[in-house]
Parts: structure tokens; sequence; C-alpha cells
């Protein structure tokens, strides 16, 4: 039997619940979703109950299934379509004790307890993503495979993980470089002459706002020079990385820094971004720079390009962010500096 409930979210908005609830022989098998319209919830229930129809959910016990076999699988399968991080926080997972239990286990007391324990070593918001992406490799591989499994667990574990705050948002940084900051890393680095040139990266960083991933994927042959232009390929994005080429604009400053670096391979920067992070990490730490990260000159970069006066619409053609939303989390500004 299925059931479609509407309530009202705290933003004002509606939202529609599907549930399906099957008894057979005892046992009591439910499964729910979420969605926008009563149209999308419907077409949802009439597909997910002739699947049902015909799977062992109504006859037999799934065999034992364990986490860290959902996760792996879904890496191997799907991780080529994601960054890093996420792959990194996935790989995490296994190697805590919520990875041996078989999928049967997962209740919302588990995901609460493993919580609990990240906790001792870890900030909420790094917690989140535990949470986050076990529910999303579950959830994939369900459909994929076709094991049966209670997505409900999870919502059931958010109330208390947001109440008790052992999970939480990820907090935005605000920290910009100072001038003393920035003459004493440009001494440091033009003092010491190494295979990779830090001072041109650094300051690149600071003109272009480009990520240091993106500064080290950056190509000669996508380079226009007639309109000083570049492109970032396969850019970040929360739904589609891979493929996602975009163009955007060089500052004058940093399309001088491009044109000084030698040709010697189809990347304008052919360096290893961790041994350049290390690098920056470590002058820092000599020069007695607090709490100061190689991703924070693109919140340098994107503050002073509005300190010029430049629109939204011309700073997003430079940092490629694809809405005010995100943009506004690399925007530092000092309101004394405002002149009215």
């Amino acid at each position: 039997m299925a059931t479609i409930t509407k309530y009202k979210k705290k933003d004002g908005k509606f939202s529609y619940r599907a549930q399906i609830r099957i008894n057979r022989k005892g046992t009591t098998y439910t499964e729910s979703e979420t969605f926008d319209t009563r149209v999308l919830a419907k077409t949802w229930v009439t597909k997910r109950e002739a699947e049902l129809g015909a799977q062992r959910v109504l006859k037999l016990k799934d065999k034992p299934l364990k986490v860290s076999k959902i996760i792996e699988d879904y890496l191997a399968q799907f991780g080529a379509n994601y960054g890093r991080s996420k792959n990194y926080d996935l790989a995490r997972l296994l190697r805590y004790p919520l990875a041996d239990l078989d999928i049967s286990e997962i209740t919302s007391q588990i995901i609460i307890g493993h919580c609990i324990e990240r906790n001792k070593e870890a900030k909420p918001q790094t917690v989140k993503n535990d949470v986050i992406w076990l529910k999303t490799a579950i959830k994939t591989m369900r459909a994929v495979q076709g094991f049966t499994f209670n997505l409900d667990v999870f919502d059931d574990a958010y109330e208390t993980l947001w109440r008790e705050k052992l999970i939480g948002k990820s907090e935005e940084r605000q920290r910009r470089p100072t001038r003393q900051e920035l003459w004493a890393l440009s001494r440091f680095f033009a003092k010491r002459k190494r295979s990779i040139p830090m001072l041109h990266i650094m300051w690149f960083a600071i003109y272009s706002a480009r990520r240091l991933s993106e500064i080290t994927r950056l190509e000669w042959a996508d380079n226009n020079a007639n309109n000083a232009t570049g492109m970032v390929r396969d850019a970040k994005d929360p739904r589609q990385k891979k493929g996602n080429h975009k163009r955007f604009k060089y500052p004058r400053s940093a399309w001088k820094i491009v044109q000084r670096q030698p040709i010697g391979s189809e990347f304008v920067f052919p360096y290893n971004p961790k041994t350049i992070g290390t690098n920056f990490d470590r002058a820092c730490n000599l020069l007695g720079i607090v709490d100061l990260h190689f991703h924070d000159l693109r919140h340098e970069a994107t503050s002073r390009l509005f300190e010029r006066k430049l629109g939204i619409v011309d700073v997003q053609q430079i940092t490629l962010h694809e809405s005010w939303k995100t943009l506004q989390r690399y925007v530092n500004l000092d309101p004394g500096d405002v002149d009215i």
C-alpha cells in the first residue's frame, strides 16, 4: 500500500513524501522518497511498486551484503565521475566499524553512533560528509544492484545529528593575506630559485582567482592571445565535473605572468599541485604567518576584483562562479572602504 503525504517546509514551500508499505507473511517492508510535486511522487510510487512486485523483497531476505562492499562497488563504478575529495571521504569510511556491518544492520542509531565517535577526531562539517556520501553510495547501488534498504534511517538520524551539533555546515573563511605577509612571501620565494616558480604561481593565483588544481591544468593550446582568455577543463561542479570545460578571462597582470612562462610542456604551469601547496605552507611556517592557506589567495583575488569596482557578471567571467550565492563566499571586503 502506498501513501503520499503533503507537508510544508521551513521555507514555506510544499513537498510530498511518498511511502510504500508492504506486508507479506509477517514481514513488513517500507520505502519512501520525497518530491517537489505530487505528480513526481505518484510516478515514483507506480514505478517502485511494479519493481518490488517482482523482486525478492516480497519473498526472501536479501543475501548478506557488507557496507564496505557497497562502498567499494560504488567507487569502482562511479568514482571517476567525482573529485578526489568525495572519493577520499568514502574510502576513509572503510576504516571504521560501520563498514564491517551488513547493510541490514544499518540503523539511525548506528549512524548517530558513528558520528559521535567521528566527532572526537573531526569537525562536525567533516562528519556531515560521512553521512552524505554514505547515503549517496547506498542509494545509488540499491538502484544498480537491486538490494533492499529503507533510506528513512538517514532522515531519522539527521534530526538528532543537527540538533546535537554532531554535523554542521562548513565554516566560511574570511582570511585575506595582509600586505606585509605578501611582501614577506614574495621576498622569500624570490630568494629561493627552485624548479617551481613559486613567486609567479602565488601572484598568478592572486591576479587570476584560479584554484591551485586549475592553475596546474591550464593548457597553452586553450589560450587565446587575441582576447586574453583561457580554459579550465573539467571545472569544479557539484553535478558534472568531467567534460565541464569553461572559458575565462585573464586579468592583465595574470596574462603577463603567463607570457613569462617557458613553453616546455602542454601545460602553462606543469607542476604537482601538492608540492606547490606544501611549499606555500612551509614558507608560511618559516615566516611565522599563521592560518594562511593557498586557497585563501582565491578569496584575495575575488575581493580585489570587486575593489576595482567590477560588476558581478564581469567578476564571474574571471572566477567562473555560477551564481552570486557561491561567489559571495569568496568576497571579503571591509565596509569601511565603501565610498559614499
